[in-house]
């Protein structure tokens, strides 16, 4: 997708998705999603637009959030968009625990909900156990893959990852963890951090020295999204006033904002793991890596020798960004289940 092909189609309307039902054979790139969908329901968009992306090969989704909510949901997303096939992992150990806006008091509970009211695929309500082993899923996907491969989006916390990269030699492969990535990988995408410098929730919420671990020691090519860039953005409402009543995303979003637009921190990600720089991105820096310091808090350091980590700006203008966001969510969830609805009265 080129950029004025972009806004010719949203401007005479016509699909941005016309081969969705393309054969995996011929899907372009092989995609693992880590999400925590939990405390944000900007995880929810990021899975509608890969789950309904012609040009996406979805391996597995790994869950670093514990709850098992989140794993539940998570199913039930992919379920509705016709792939329930997709393989989901599942940080341990689980618990029953639900979000609640301690900080805003203002943002509402989605997880649980979608999984209760959409309850489906893998993973139907009350199964959550039967998730598999994240870092055995990892294991298993980039061990059956071509070298250099694979992309994984993290949009979430780092637990499995930094299990990925702590792990050794099984019955799937006989190279350990970092060897395995850097033989399999293709590319890291990671929502998380700002920049040049910042203190950013996915990097410092849950366990800084896992986000240290990964970002600080990975093998290979990484890309981040940052912490402004997504704020500046924000989408979802077109789905929630145009879309099916059928569509679990889109009661996520009426659920978690009450009908506000939400910023778009992991729909952004997505688009930039999913299809490159694709005049929608650019890179922000030439040169030098991301230093995550035991706090959490991230620094670029501006080294001339290394030249395999980026972090993304827009091209686009604000408002084409949210407009091609709007567009993909209501055109993905026009292709999903019709049977199940869910009455927002209130909303």
């Amino acid at each position: 997708m080129r950029l004025l092909a972009i806004l010719s189609q949203l401007i005479v309307g016509t699909s941005l998705l016309p081969g969705r039902y393309l054969p995996l054979s011929v899907r372009g790139k092989n995609l693992i999603i880590d999400t925590d969908l939990f405390s944000d329901v900007d995880d929810a968009g990021a899975l509608l637009l890969a789950a309904t992306s012609p040009t996406v090969n979805l391996l597995a989704v790994n869950v670093n959030h514990p709850s098992s909510y989140s794993v539940l949901a998570a199913s039930a997303i992919l379920r509705h968009y016709g792939r329930g096939d997709v393989p989901i992992g599942a940080r341990r150990p689980l618990n029953n625990v639900t979000f609640f806006d301690a900080w805003s008091y203002s943002l509402g509970e989605f997880a649980s909900k979608v999984a209760y009211h959409y309850p489906g695929g893998s993973l139907p309500w009350g199964r959550a156990e039967d998730a598999r082993d994240p870092i055995r899923l990892y294991r298993k996907c980039l061990s059956e893959a071509q070298d250099g491969s694979i992309t994984i989006a993290s949009i979430g916390f780092f637990e499995n990852l930094s299990g990925l990269l702590n792990s050794t030699a099984d019955d799937y492969s006989d190279l350990t963890g970092y060897e395995l990535v850097a033989a399999k990988v293709a590319e890291l995408v990671v929502m998380g951090g700002d920049y040049p410098s910042g203190y950013e929730f996915n990097f410092f919420g849950d366990n800084p020295q896992r986000t240290q671990h990964v970002v600080n020691t990975w093998p290979g090519r990484i890309t981040f999204s940052g912490y402004s860039m997504g704020l500046n953005v924000s989408s979802g409402g077109r789905l929630m006033s145009d879309g099916p009543s059928s569509d679990p995303v889109r009661s996520a979003y009426l659920w978690y904002t009450y009908n506000v637009p939400r910023f778009s921190w992991d729909p952004l990600t997505l688009l930039y793991a999913m299809h490159g720089l694709d005049d929608i991105f650019e890179y922000a820096n030439e040169y030098g890596y991301n230093q995550v310091h035991a706090n959490g808090s991230n620094t670029w350091i501006f080294d001339e020798g290394s030249s395999d980590q980026h972090w993304l700006k827009l091209v686009m203008s604000r408002e084409h960004a949210e407009e091609l966001l709007d567009t993909l969510y209501l055109e993905g969830a026009a292709y999903g289940l019709t049977q199940s609805k869910v009455e927002h009265p209130d909303l």
